[in-house]
């Protein structure tokens, strides 16, 4: 072994990490631009920043969450003290998606070395500007040994996952995980699964439909869609529905101009497979606003979908991409034959001004994480979990869980010698009354 796995160490590496992503900011953002036309605003909201101060965070607690922790002795132990010691897990595998190609591959990585895991990173295929640029920043901050990036396809992950590891942290589709989730069996390997899901957002009659409109239209079309936790779908009630496609209309045009195919701020669909994918799923009758498409630099503009068959393809699985389906509702029973219709999606999003209707929403569906009147926010407080349920992912990280997550759990007991107690030892003749009394008063 080439590296330390003391504090400070990990403090150190984690220092140079955060120094060379700050010297590297505008590659790295030039990189995401080049791979699928992300605008700086969001490279920069998105991506950079968070990771600086996902570090930051991390440098600042390293020591506080490491420390070993006290917690209550059983009463049956007296007398002792008991703590919780973390201890990393060893070789870790990080597999991380296209979409938000530097966040969602840094996160992880951050909290694997934290806790003073070895790990190797495999960056998208699809974004390979700015995997070149992961690469090359691991590079110049760890050594090889402690942290490897391999690049490559489909096959690269496939004889990755055929290797033995401590651990494995997965972002991507909920197809793929089920492979990751399979090939970690084999050896009983502990998994992060990060998947997705068709994530509902629900508007009620007493909304703020203006400000809804304008907040769904940020969460949605922010990345062009290809966001986990983008609204998959709107079921607003009945009666509010023309005027909502109204306002939708008007905060679509103010975000990316009459024709957001000419806007800066409007990314690019990742790949052709997926504008296929995508186009195949607009019914042209259906369209509201939108449409448009353009194959050759792979767009797809801002399209609202008016009342897809739930059987349809749009309604199958997970959009991941800027169509946005509405839907109406009469009453919280259509809402709920809706929704559970579908698998525990990753988020769900309630706008509403009537708190036992907002409440309600939140407490009767399972899913990962949510927001009431708001999207994809929750995902920017490291002080919240985030993560899936069921089929949209298995374990959460960020902030001081991410520390956790990557890290064994060792339950210590520390007996004193002063005083020790017969009443356990054999032989236990005579014993037996006298415990059965003792555990019953415990």
């Amino acid at each position: 072994m080439n590296y330390r796995t003391d504090l400070e160490y990990r403090k150190e590496t984690l220092i140079k990490l955060l120094n060379q992503i700050q010297i590297h900011e505008n590659d790295i953002i030039k990189a995401l631009y080049d791979d699928f036309k992300k605008p700086a605003f969001e490279a920069v909201l998105t991506e950079t920043n968070y990771i600086i101060s996902e570090l930051k965070d991390t440098i600042k607690n390293l020591d506080k969450w490491a420390k070993p922790k006290k917690v209550l002795p059983s009463i049956l132990n007296f007398p002792s003290t008991d703590f919780i010691y973390k201890e990393a897990y060893g070789k870790v595998l990080i597999i991380a998606p296209w979409n938000y190609p530097f966040q969602l591959a840094l996160c992880p990585l951050i909290a694997a070395v934290s806790a003073g895991n070895q790990v190797v990173l495999k960056p998208s295929e699809l974004t390979p500007k700015t995997s070149a640029i992961i690469a090359k920043i691991i590079l110049k901050t760890f050594h090889v040994n402690h942290v490897e990036v391999v690049q490559g396809g489909a096959e690269v992950s496939q004889n990755l996952l055929s290797q033995r590891w401590d651990y494995i942290f997965f972002t991507g589709s909920v197809a793929v995980g089920k492979i990751v989730a399979k090939a970690a069996a084999e050896n009983l390997t502990p998994v992060t699964l990060e998947l997705g899901g068709k994530n509902p957002c629900v508007i009620d009659e007493t909304a703020n439909l203006k400000l809804a409109a304008k907040r769904i239209v940020w969460g949605k079309f922010i990345n062009a869609g290809q966001t986990c936790i983008a609204p998959d779908y709107i079921l607003i009630q009945k009666d509010m529905k023309n005027k909502f496609i109204e306002y939708l209309k008007e905060e679509i045009t103010l975000a990316y101009g009459e024709n957001p195919e000419e806007s800066p701020d409007f990314a690019r669909i990742i790949d052709l497979k997926n504008w296929k994918r995508l186009t195949n799923m607009i019914e042209p009758e259906k369209v509201l606003l939108g449409g448009k498409t353009n194959i050759e630099s792979r767009y797809i503009a801002p399209t609202l979908i008016d009342e897809p068959q739930l059987d349809s393809l749009i309604m199958k699985d997970e959009i991941f991409g800027p169509l946005l389906p509405i839907l109406s509702y009469k009453n919280e029973a259509e809402i709920d034959n809706i929704v559970s219709k579908y698998e525990k999606p990753l988020s769900l999003y309630v706008f509403s001004d009537n708190k036992s209707f907002a409440n309600k929403m939140i407490l009767n569906h399972s899913f990962g994480g949510g927001c009431i009147n708001d999207t994809v926010i929750h995902f920017s407080n490291n002080r919240l979990p985030f993560g899936g349920v069921g089929h949209s992912g298995i374990g959460a990280y960020h902030g001081s869980l991410s520390f956790d997550l990557f890290s064994h759990k060792k339950g210590i007991v520390k007996k004193a010698n002063w005083l020790d107690l017969p009443m356990r030892y054999a032989p236990y003749k005579d014993k037996l009354k006298s415990i059965q009394k003792i555990l019953k008063w415990l």
